[in-house]
């Protein structure tokens, strides 16, 4: 009678995980099911159970893998999960390694945007009560968004036409990708160290709902809701909304709109002043007429006699009051216009387009994106992306040369 191998429990856990591992059908597996006792532990490993109505299947996460979902696996959620299945030796157990994993019937992006807008909502970074007014005349305006894009031509142009003199503060990010998230945050804490920003606007152009979800992070949230400058979002078209909308004080359709609101419009401006000093001086006006009239009655009472000579003197100061009232207000409409055209000069002082267009140009690497400040930066065969007020021109960098070699060869006939 033959022998029979007798195997200990280890030998035969491993000779079934032999054999589960070699069937390619059981490699890069894609299984549909119900997530139910979900557990992120505090390794970062998630385990959880995928059931349907009649079987059970034990899953596992790693850390490594799960850092890539966008949204939040929980209890009840189906989805399809693509990995191995092996066998956890400790236990005996056979479960799927996961590697990736889809909400079924709903976007991943979608569901991620949905599970953040419900966690931000509960903890009060939509209530209204929290959003604050927008200041009617801003010391200088800040605004966060590609130095690249049509979003930062676009608001610049606008605060130009509405009041040529507002400074203007940008602090360059990313505005998608990966790096997106830390770079906004990043350039809305610089503007908010500086304590002349009295208005903030952080926004991109239109795309799609990838290009847009650095707008959807849980960090650029909490970055615009501590803010101490009230924050204008002004990400993507009209039809776009994104999580950063909802937390920002005022939601602009288009980065266009988002400076309209920023800054007033200078002919306005110029309007309400005029209206508030001629609703001043007409009541300066009118209360000294009453008090004029009240004086000619008291002028005429047999009981005061002849006080003509008091009562020029009262006539004669009421007048050098209403002169000198209506020469402050000249005074101070002047001052306004002065203040107005020191800010249109430092506005184009301050301007990087205004820079450019005087034939300075800004040069930088074409696969990182660096500025180039140094010869030290680049080599032979570098392509280089040269922007202009006009255009941008790429080329590739031929030799470098030190400055004094380079006035050298420039003299040579």
């Amino acid at each position: 009678m033959e022998q029979r191998p007798i195997y200990t429990v280890q030998q035969l856990t491993r000779v079934i995980k032999e054999r589960l591992t070699s069937d390619p059908r059981l490699t890069g597996v894609l299984v549909r099911g119900e997530i139910s006792n979900f557990k992120h532990h505090g390794s970062g490993h998630m385990y959880f159970t995928l059931k349907d109505a009649h079987s059970r299947l034990r899953c596992v996460m790693f850390r490594s893998d799960n850092a890539r979902l966008r949204f939040r696996p929980e209890d009840g959620l189906t989805v399809i999960a693509e990995g191995d299945i092996s066998v956890y030796e400790a236990s005996g157990d056979y479960q799927l390694y996961v590697r990736s994993m889809l909400p079924a019937g709903q976007g991943e992006l979608a569901l991620a945007f949905e599970q953040l807008k419900r966690k931000l909502a509960a903890a009060g970074l939509f209530d209204q009560a929290r959003k604050r007014p927008l200041p009617l005349l801003p010391r200088r305006v800040g605004v966060v968004t590609s130095l690249h894009g049509a979003a930062l031509r676009d608001i610049l142009s606008v605060i130009r036409r509405r009041l040529p003199g507002m400074p203007v503060l940008i602090a360059p990010a990313i505005v998608q990708g990966e790096e997106g998230p830390e770079s906004v945050v990043r350039a809305i804490a610089l503007i908010n160290r500086c304590p002349d920003v009295d208005v903030l606007i952080v926004g991109r152009g239109g795309g799609s709902l990838e290009e847009l979800w650095t707008f959807n992070d849980e960090r650029v949230a909490w970055a615009i809701a501590n803010s101490r400058i009230p924050v204008i979002s002004a990400v993507g078209h009209e039809t776009d909304f994104t999580i950063a909308d909802f937390v920002a004080d005022r939601r602009a359709p288009t980065p266009s709109a988002a400076a309209e609101m920023a800054v007033p419009e200078e002919r306005v401006l110029r309007q309400t002043i005029q209206s508030f000093l001629a609703r001043i001086e007409a009541g300066a006006r009118r209360r000294l007429e009453e008090r004029r009239v009240r004086l000619d009655l008291l002028s005429r009472r047999p009981a005061l006699g002849r006080p003509q000579d008091l009562l020029a003197q009262w006539r004669q100061r009421v007048d050098d009051h209403v002169t000198a009232g209506a020469r402050a207000l000249r005074q101070q409409l002047d001052a306004r216009e002065r203040r107005l055209a020191f800010l249109a000069g430092k506005l184009d002082a301050l301007s990087p387009l205004a820079t450019l267009a005087r034939g300075y140009a800004i040069v930088r690497r074409r696969d990182t994106g660096a500025v180039i400040r140094s010869g030290r930066q680049v080599e032979a065969g570098t392509r280089l992306a040269i922007r202009l007020h006009d255009a941008e021109i790429w080329g590739q960098v031929e030799q470098v040369l030190s400055t004094a070699v380079a006035q050298k060869e420039g003299s040579r006939p």
